[in-house]
């Protein structure tokens, strides 16, 4: 029995980890318990869900108003991706600032997860078939026609007919439901190549000696972000339970009628913002793209094994400017287009990307 059990205790309980990471380490055990959180909701939602046009959006009035505790499970898996999409920004960001992007193999892994949690959470939007859902599907789907030759025909394969109808949510719905166990099989080639070598630390050393095992030091943090991470959970869903929803999604769909403002989840609007900054439409959807495979080009110009002090100044300053970026472009995406939000959403656009661009050449100056 205790032979069965060693790979379990070299994985997790005596896994070596460094001393000194700190409380930013959390979120990548806090975004597995935002995942089994979303797989479970979303499967008993599954068996009250109808997807077609006619009856999605009174399923969903069903399940919220005459399924036992359906409302509970309604606004949990809805703010559920939104907790899930907040967290795996920090856990981006604190990878991108203390180099874990170092470890070539999880870097990509993660990368990969994050494209598909994006692609799971536009199509579990659309299933609600609300005005906004609707026309999301409508303008993101079409979005595909910018490719040259083949972009029509791919948006009709798309819509399986010449509008976003119910063949399109049938396959939206059977998609939104396939994404994650698929996503589960990346995160967990995703935990093992992070424990073929270990985690990072806040200070880049690769130092091999200099560590302790996991329980109990590390799983008590892991244990107080739960904790703190459910309880802020628990405030949105019974004080604000429709903080992050848009008004025009409690409205049936309506292809007759236009929203005034059409716009995303607000995880999705700083790329939403970089799309709009760019008149070309093949340039923005290009653009769109980038600004999240970007994060790739990482390891190979951030390699830099020297570190100085200004160094260090150099990279707080550049990385605090990107996180600035990144709020005030989710902040324009949710405004209409107008002046002066254009020319801001350019100029933010610019000092974005600069971030991979720039960064480089300046610490091989510095160095």
């Amino acid at each position: 029995m205790k032979k069965n059990l060693k790979p379990l205790n070299n994985f997790l309980i005596n896994l070596p980890t460094p001393n000194n990471i700190s409380y930013w380490w959390n979120f990548g055990s806090i975004l597995g318990l935002c995942l089994m959180i979303q797989l479970i909701s979303g499967i008993f939602l599954s068996m009250h869900y109808t997807p077609s046009i006619n009856s999605a959006f009174n399923s969903m009035i069903h399940i919220t108003r005459d399924t036992n505790f359906g409302w509970l499970l309604r606004i949990t898996h809805a703010n559920g991706a939104s907790m899930f999409f907040f967290f795996l920004f920090i856990h981006t960001g604190r990878g991108m600032y203390y180099g874990s992007f170092l470890k070539i193999k999880v870097w990509i892994s993660g990368t990969l997860i994050m494209l598909i949690l994006m692609a799971t959470a536009f199509l579990g939007y659309v299933l609600p078939w609300g005005q906004m859902s609707f026309w999301g599907a409508t303008v993101i789907t079409n979005l595909l026609s910018a490719i040259p030759y083949l972009g029509n025909t791919l948006v009709s394969w798309i819509w399986g007919g010449f509008s976003v109808e119910n063949p399109t949510l049938n396959r939206f719905f059977s998609f939104h439901f396939i994404l994650p166990f698929i996503l589960c099989v990346i995160i967990l080639f995703h935990l093992i190549f992070l424990h073929e070598k270990g985690s990072s630390n806040p200070l880049g050393l690769k130092n091999k000696i200099d560590k302790i095992s996991f329980h109990p030091y590390f799983s008590i943090k892991d244990t107080y972000g739960f904790t703190m991470m459910i309880l802020i959970f628990l405030l949105i869903n019974f004080k604000t339970p429709f903080l992050f929803n848009d008004p025009e999604n409690f409205t049936p769909a309506n292809p007759m009628v236009t929203p005034p403002h059409i716009q995303p989840e607000w995880y999705f609007l700083f790329a939403y913002a970089i799309l709009r900054s760019i008149p070309n439409k093949l340039g923005g959807v290009m653009a769109l793209f980038l600004s999240i495979v970007i994060i790739l080009t990482l390891p190979l110009t951030m390699n830099l094994k020297f570190k100085s002090s200004s160094m260090y100044l150099t990279k707080k300053i550049l990385f605090l400017m990107f996180c600035g970026s990144f709020i005030l472009l989710t902040w324009i995406g949710a405004k209409p287009v107008e002046p002066p939000f254009i020319f801001l959403g350019q100029v933010l656009t610019m000092i974005y990307f600069s971030y991979f661009l720039i960064q480089p050449f300046l610490f091989k100056l510095i160095k």
